[in-house]
């Protein structure tokens, strides 16, 4: 048998999807030297005639795979067979779509998001994971660490945007590949480094949490001046497309509060320079309460959505860093993630 790589693909994804092991598929082709070796679009792999073991349906499976903008594509579509249906609310620089979820019809509302930081897939995988929990415990009337979903949403209207990074991050999974559209502008920006799991950055080489008018000339002076993997934060503020939808749907829904996953630390950081309201205090440590996680005020540092939020709204935000480790963390991180964000994610609707 054969298999044909396309967009996104990764060894593991590849392996598991057709119900092998990794070791497998290297077995069979020798061009594969180690699990992390990226795949060319295109190049053909050989399979075996047969599955090697029966795959098991289950939570547990997220612990084998990565999580791209593929793996997103066929949550959304899963959602929406199961009634929640996602909005674009704008498009990254290859155009790729962003999503956006909403469920409840309560007053207060709250917006999730993830996906922001290249090397940080864990976050989107967490939100989508969160999102489908959540039908399925709401589909068979169950509670959730006690909480009653029907009466949680007639309370409360919650907002996910579960990638805002999709061409980083798709990047950091599988590299570059002849034909991609930024294959020379990305060689320049990494100094012809054929690895990109340091890349943190939108395609363009800005960090999309370094692009809010929140201090950016002042975080601009210490980060670099030029297209980087990370902590560039482009020309101006809101240069890029991903973050301009990002403030733009922000504008429109007007959140109470905000949560914007980020990884790796297990640490929440709820102030930015003495702008943040009296009630964030209280409202981070109900947070650490129900995940484990450390709160600190300030990162002593500028220009992210967060940051920005604060800044403009005078409301609570939070950036919650998820896990422990080196970006990207691997994708046996995610019971630790889950474990500690699941019911951190609901109570953070009760704040």
């Amino acid at each position: 048998m054969n298999y044909v790589v396309k967009k996104g693909d990764t060894v593991s994804l590849v392996a598991y999807h057709h119900q092998i092991r990794p070791f497998d598929l290297m077995l069979l082709n020798p061009s594969i030297r180690f699990e992390y070796d990226y795949l060319p679009v295109g190049k053909n792999l050989l399979l075996p005639k047969q599955a090697r073991f029966i795959k098991n349906i289950s939570l547990d499976n997220d612990l084998l795979c990565e999580y791209g903008a593929n793996q997103l594509e066929q949550d959304r579509l899963r959602l929406e067979e199961l009634g929640i249906k996602a909005s674009v609310i704008g498009f990254s620089v290859l155009g790729q779509p962003l999503y956006a979820w909403v469920i409840g019809t309560g007053k207060k509302t709250c917006l999730y998001s993830g996906g922001w930081h290249a090397n940080e897939w864990h976050t989107s995988k967490f939100l989508s994971r969160f999102m489908m929990s959540y039908v399925e415990k709401q589909q068979a009337k169950e509670q959730w660490y006690g909480f009653d979903l029907t009466e949680l949403f007639k309370r409360v209207q919650l907002h996910v945007i579960p990638m805002v990074n999709p061409d980083g991050i798709e990047l950091v999974l599988q590299g570059l590949y002849e034909g991609h559209p930024y294959e020379h502008q990305v060689k320049d920006i990494n100094q012809g480094i054929t690895r990109f799991n340091h890349w943190s950055a939108n395609i363009r080489g800005v960090d999309l949490n370094h692009q809010w008018p929140a201090g950016w000339a002042q975080e601009a002076k210490g980060s670099p001046h030029q297209p980087w993997p990370r902590h560039y934060g482009g020309p101006h503020p809101l240069s890029e497309p991903e973050a301009m939808a990002v403030y733009e749907y922000t504008k429109q829904i007007q959140p109470d509060y905000v949560l914007a996953y980020h990884s790796q630390g297990q640490v929440i950081y709820w102030g930015y320079r003495g702008m943040e309201p009296a009630e964030s205090e209280e409202m981070v440590q109900r947070l650490c309460q129900a995940s484990s996680y450390t709160a600190i005020r300030t990162a002593e540092s500028d220009a992210g959505f967060k940051d920005w939020f604060i800044k403009d709204t005078h409301k609570p935000g939070f950036t919650i860093e998820v896990g422990s480790g080196v970006n990207p963390l691997p994708p046996q991180s995610f019971s630790e993630i889950w474990t500690n964000n699941a019911r951190m994610g609901l109570v953070g609707l009760t704040l």
